[in-house]
């Protein structure tokens, strides 16, 4: 008898993975053919900025003058590939300062994946608590802070950035907070969106029935489900937010030398596009391919999270 009861249980349990949303929605995302390829090539960028000090072969900020027989701005130079022996190897050359160009975007995968998820970190959660918080309450609360938002949202997010920047000062924290705050209003309108519709559902009045607070309701009931549309929108906004984070830098705003980090490279030898294209071509590359990488896994969990939005 408890053998049998023992197989039920188990039943049941297998049953109700297979029927519960999130395994629904996991096997909905490894049929999106985009979900795979970025999510693919986000895992190979987290694996190279967590082995960047193995991968490299110098240091991202070491000069290599009085080191390497070497002259600033040297095209690649590979052994395997024809490249002298006597030579030293430089997989991508070297830029006006006689660093290693690889070593640089190596670690420069670091620097970019930390500013895309702490930007998009701090806006998300300032931006969920003022749209949950616009949206459940509403009336002149949600105005307010509409309000504020639409303001922020009438301003290009890249010249506010810069505005932001200009009047802190240069620097990458500086950078990292502009960026931010151009970007909690997207989050909040998304949240305050989602929380409208949810909170006139019968589970929330059954539970408003029940006792349950205004916190409680709110925090454990209406947020739970506002969440799905707020991946799609965070990982759409990881790019986004790597993408102008490298621009502030381009504009000398963002990170400063010697950070490695591929704006802060693309400024640099920015005039040296036709004789040196190798310093420009790859941090670019390097930029294009992570966020290729964001927006492919954010238009892959938009299509698997709510296929009503598929072409």
């Amino acid at each position: 008898m408890s053998t049998e009861l023992n197989e039920l249980q188990q039943k049941t349990q297998r049953d109700y993975r297979s029927n519960s949303l999130f395994w629904v929605t996991l096997r909905s995302i490894v049929r999106q053919r985009s979900a795979i390829i970025g999510g693919s090539i986000l895992i190979f960028l987290v694996l190279v900025a967590i082995f960047a000090p193995v991968i490299a072969p110098y240091d991202p900020e070491e000069v290599l003058i009085g080191k390497e027989d070497i002259r600033k701005r040297e095209s690649p130079c590979i052994h395997l590939l024809g490249c002298p022996e006597d030579q030293p190897q430089h997989i991508l050359g070297v830029d006006g300062n006689v660093r290693d160009v690889f070593s640089r975007v190596i670690f420069g995968t670091r620097v970019s994946l930390f500013i895309g998820f702490s930007t998009v970190g701090f806006a998300i959660i300032v931006g969920t608590l003022l749209g949950a918080i616009g949206g459940y309450v509403g009336g002149w609360v949600d105005n307010l802070i509409m309000r504020v938002m639409d303001v922020l949202l009438a301003f290009p997010s890249l010249l506010l950035a810069i505005a932001i920047v200009t009047v802190l000062g240069r620097g990458l924290q500086n950078a990292l907070l502009a960026i931010a705050i151009v970007s909690i209003p997207r989050y909040a309108r998304v949240i305050r969106g989602s929380v409208l519709s949810i909170k006139e559902q019968e589970f929330v009045s059954a539970s408003r029935a029940l006792g349950g607070g205004n916190l409680h309701i709110l925090f454990r009931r209406i947020l739970p489900n506002a969440i799905p549309p707020l991946i799609v929108q965070g990982t759409l906004g990881i790019g986004a937010a790597i993408l102008e984070a490298a621009a502030l830098s381009f504009l000398g705003l963002g990170a400063q030398p010697p950070t490695p980090e591929w704006g802060t490279m693309l400024g640099s030898e920015r005039n040296q596009v036709f004789t040196a294209p190798h310093l420009v071509f790859y941090p670019g590359l390097a930029i294009m391919i992570t966020v290729l990488a964001f927006n492919l896994l954010g238009d892959g969990l938009r299509d698997a999270i709510d296929p009503r939005l598929k072409e």
